[in-house]
């Protein structure tokens, strides 16, 4: 690390690839730490962020007002993540701090674990293997552990950006047929290119026999799957949640599943994570994976290296200067 006083001081959240994050040492002083547990508390974050003008950190840091109160010297932001809830950007904005994030490279990794999950979770996969493992496969009988088929069935997809046109994609090979509704409708070029046909919200939740959510967080889709919602789906339905946790009312989801309302669901994401609701743990017929979305090796060093240039593009430098090739605003 320079010692240089006139160059750019960066903050490291935490130890990410060295040998990608490496490269910000040509550029900047970084303050490379680690958090004592799993995260920072606020107040860390705050002090952290007081003496740099740069941060580059994960989703796991929230950075919010109280957080950037006294960072004079703070002028941008990279998030190793697609998207961006942890981060207050209005509040980032009205102080002009540059804030981006890593989307694209993630597409097709999440889109395989969001099918991975639809499978599961429609097959009873996970419980299968519980219940084997539990010593009892001690009988045969014709109906056990009867599952739901993904050939021909209708898949419904909710937010239908890079990911869900992915899931689409992917469910072409398994003959279903897919239903989307998103908050625009794609060009009619898109929906032949994925074979998804667009309805409104109420015909995508009765018409699905697996409904996929990967639309993103806001306060308007908060919830967006709550009781009512629900009450709109086949009770031999699958849930699959691989965007946010705060769209699904998880203690309404629970109760479909306890009684029989709804089949099953396979959630990557939980409204309080890393804590999950004791009335999900308690399910059988729920698959549960700890954010694991983007989490291959190779997808997960491409998000680094593209936050790590979007950095560098943010303070000046590289061949981006001044334009960071994935800027996040409300502007």
């Amino acid at each position: 690390m320079s010692s240089d006083k006139h160059r750019q001081r960066i903050w490291l959240a935490r130890p990410l690839f060295e040998d990608i994050t490496g490269r910000l040492d040509e550029y900047f002083d970084v303050k490379r730490t680690s958090p004592a547990g799993d995260t920072y508390a606020p107040a860390e974050i705050a002090e952290h962020l007081r003496d740099v003008d740069g941060a580059l950190v994960t989703l796991v840091e929230r950075i919010g007002a109280n957080e950037i109160a006294h960072a004079a010297r703070l002028r941008a932001i990279a998030n190793v993540a697609v998207g961006y809830n942890n981060l207050d950007i209005a509040a980032l904005d009205a102080r002009g701090i540059v804030t981006t994030n890593t989307p694209d490279v993630l597409t097709e990794t999440t889109a395989d674990l969001g099918f991975a999950l639809l499978m599961a979770a429609a097959r009873r996969i996970t419980e299968s293997e519980r219940w084997l493992r539990e010593g009892q496969w001690t009988k045969w009988s014709f109906d056990t552990l009867l599952g739901r088929d993904l050939h021909g069935s209708t898949l419904g997809i909710l937010g239908m950006g890079r990911i869900g046109q992915g899931i689409a994609r992917r469910a072409i090979g398994f003959g279903m047929r897919t239903l989307y509704h998103n908050r625009s409708r794609l060009p009619e070029a898109v929906e032949e290119e994925v074979k998804a046909a667009y309805v409104g919200f109420d015909e995508l939740l009765a018409r699905a026999d697996h409904l996929v959510l990967v639309l993103p967080y806001s306060p308007q889709t908060h919830h967006v799957i709550d009781a009512a919602a629900l009450a709109k789906m086949q009770p031999t339905a699958t849930l699959v949640n691989i965007a946010r946790g705060g769209l699904v009312d998880e203690l309404a989801l629970a109760d479909a599943l306890a009684h029989g309302r709804l089949a099953a669901a396979g959630l990557d994401v939980f409204e309080g994570e890393p804590a999950v609701r004791p009335e999900l743990l308690a399910l059988r017929n729920v698959v549960l994976t700890p954010h694991i979305g983007s989490a291959s090796l190779a997808t997960r060093r491409a998000m680094v290296a593209l936050a790590v240039d979007n950095l560098v593009a943010a303070l000046g430098f590289g061949p981006h200067a001044g334009r960071p090739p994935n800027m996040v605003t409300q502007r």
